[in-house]
């Protein structure tokens, strides 16, 4: 119990009080190493809560503390709510009556499952993208819809666009022969989402509309990756 009650004295030392982690490791005599795996941490490791913690004084103000921090996600960074801002203002504005450090732990808690989370996208060399979108031109003074076919290989950021009246199969297939001969290669892989030309001609029956498409027995050595 008593590393327990530490882990606790040591995050209300930082998560409250404000102090940092070097003056928590002096205060408490600890390495600031050691403090930080505390505060990565609600409980030491390997420690397993046999039940949920009991919070009968915060559970009813736990809605206004979400609404704080979400609200505080559209302001800037330095005019966000801290812990202690947000106990003073459950107890002037609506009444709590519980202890600060409560209020701390839970307000950290939130903003950890709040925070955005990142995965970084990989594209190795030799695969391709290829989209279809639209868009309005002007033709000999007049204003049309034009569809245009990309093509991109993510690795390099090079970007083919070619305009076409219509996202036709004959356009899908020139697009392609037109991105071969500007990147100067046949890409290992080509990646796709749904499309016009594509889902149509490769879903039914499969087989047929994919030789048709793609070449017997796909001779141009491509491996469509298909995504519906």
């Amino acid at each position: 119990m008593k590393r327990v009650e530490l882990y606790a004295q040591v995050r209300r030392a930082v998560y409250v009080e404000g102090i940092s982690q070097r003056e928590a490791g002096r205060r408490f005599g600890i390495d600031p190493r050691t403090v930080a795996k505390m505060l990565a941490f609600s409980v030491p490791p390997g420690y397993r809560r046999s039940r949920p913690p009991a919070r009968p004084k915060l559970d009813p103000f736990l809605g206004i503390i979400d609404r704080i921090l979400e609200e505080d996600k559209s302001q800037p960074a330095k005019q966000h709510h801290t812990a202690k801002r947000i106990f003073e203002r459950l107890r002037d504005e609506h009444g709590y009556g519980g202890g600060i450090s409560i209020v701390g732990g839970y307000v950290h808690e939130r903003r950890e499952r709040l925070r955005e989370m990142f995965v970084p996208l990989r594209h190795d060399p030799g695969h391709a993208q290829v989209d279809f979108g639209e868009a309005f031109a002007v033709i000999v003074g007049q204003k049309c819809k034009i569809h245009f076919f990309a093509m991109d290989p993510p690795h390099s950021d090079a970007c083919l666009v070619q305009a076409y009246p219509a996202e036709s199969t004959e356009a899908f297939c020139e697009g392609h022969n037109v991105g071969f001969e500007f990147f100067g290669g046949v890409p290992r892989s080509i990646l796709y989402e749904v499309l016009f030309p594509r889902s149509r001609a490769v879903r039914g029956p499969r087989d047929r509309h994919r030789a048709r498409l793609w070449g017997l027995n796909n001779a141009s050595g491509i491996e469509p990756v298909l995504i519906f």
